[in-house]
């Protein structure tokens, strides 16, 4: 029932191919506008490039977090999926997979590119791609919780970043020092090793609390 589920979901979203490809046109718009706002010097951009891409591939994937279980919401589906035999966590799961997989991890693909445009030095592209895929699971999975609490109410993708938001910054902030760290030559494992617990955490804690959050949003 699962892998029926995780391909369904998978068809429908690479049918949604406008839902699909926003979030990484605005990966990349951002980081392509971002020179025109501030300076082009090369130098200078190479500094901000991580802060910059890091900041741009939270926002994007804010930008797709609604469309998780809003479909499912509308259509009646969703109240199906959670009567199902199988413990309502798992469902989440594989939604929170097939939402990194279409949102989270082209993000990881992208940014180096994005890294040689805005001049980030060498050793800054490693910590970048590595901080990328462990940190896009964490943003999907706090991002169900969000989800999950805002998918019944009319303007829930307006609530959603403020309830997700402070979840987001430990993530951001050692994503965006890893690669920082890699481009001065110093050690970013530390930086890896609580990012690989936080991704652990969360993938105790938010499958459970995003199940907690669909069952009182259709309770309402």
């Amino acid at each position: 029932m699962l892998m029926a589920l995780l391909k369904r979901d998978l068809l429908l979203a690479f049918r949604s191919r406008g839902d699909l490809l926003n979030p990484l046109m605005f990966f990349m718009m951002v980081a392509s506008l971002f020179p025109l706002a501030v300076s082009p010097d090369p130098q200078f951009l190479g500094t901000i490039a991580a802060g910059v891409i890091w900041v741009g591939a939270l926002l994007a994937t804010l930008l797709s977090l609604d469309l998780m279980f809003k479909s499912d919401y509308e259509d009646g589906s969703l109240e199906q999926m959670l009567l199902m035999p199988q413990p309502a966590m798992l469902m989440v799961l594989v939604k929170v997979l097939v939402h990194w997989l279409v949102a989270g991890l082209p993000l990881a693909f992208i940014a180096p590119l994005l890294g040689l445009m805005l001049g980030l030095p060498n050793g800054g592209f490693m910590p970048l791609v590595l901080s990328l895929l462990l940190a896009t699971p964490i943003l999907s999975l706090l991002g169900a919780i969000g989800a999950g609490l805002t998918v019944g109410l009319r303007k829930g993708g307006m609530l959603m970043p403020l309830l997700i938001l402070p979840l987001y910054i430990p993530v951001l902030i050692f994503a965006s020092s890893s690669v920082q760290a890699g481009v001065q030559g110093s050690d970013y494992l530390g930086h890896m090793a609580f990012l690989g617990a936080y991704l652990a955490l969360t993938l105790v804690v938010a499958p459970v609390a995003a199940a907690a959050a669909l069952r009182i949003s259709l309770a309402r």
